[in-house]
């Protein structure tokens, strides 16, 4: 057993580290796996949420029992003859448009174009020749 823990711990010693190093990662590993056996749960935190949820559907429950338990408020159902429309004749489609009162509506005026330079004077103002 022992040699076998050596063989293994050799295997994870890194070149130019003591031996002992590859034992102590075997050992943390080793912790680890063990710790996330015993407890996956707790360590995931699922625990908390699946209480939540179990929280929320006991709610749902008793509203709908509430519910269930409510008189019946609800408006009757009409019969299929009263509910019923019947499609439109062609008569209502071949209605004549009668004229406008109205007159329409005129188009907004022309835009005035103006004419003269968008760009700013690169020139603007002009120093004297005497440089003042």
């Amino acid at each position: 057993m022992a040699d076998r823990l050596q063989d293994l711990a050799g295997m994870l010693a890194i070149p130019g580290l003591p031996a002992w190093v590859g034992f102590v990662l075997l050992l943390a590993i080793v912790v680890s796996a063990l710790s996330l056996l015993a407890m996956p749960y707790s360590v995931f935190g699922v625990k908390s949420r699946l209480e939540a949820i179990e929280a929320e559907i006991t709610d749902l429950r008793t509203e709908i029992r509430a519910l269930v338990r409510q008189p019946s408020t609800a408006v009757p159902a009409r019969a299929t003859e009263e509910d019923w429309v019947g499609p439109p004749s062609r008569a209502t489609a071949r209605r004549v448009e009668e004229p406008r009162i109205t007159p329409p509506v005129p188009p907004p005026p022309a835009r005035v174009e103006r004419r003269g330079r968008a760009e700013p004077r690169l020139d603007w103002p002009r120093e004297d020749a005497s440089g003042n």
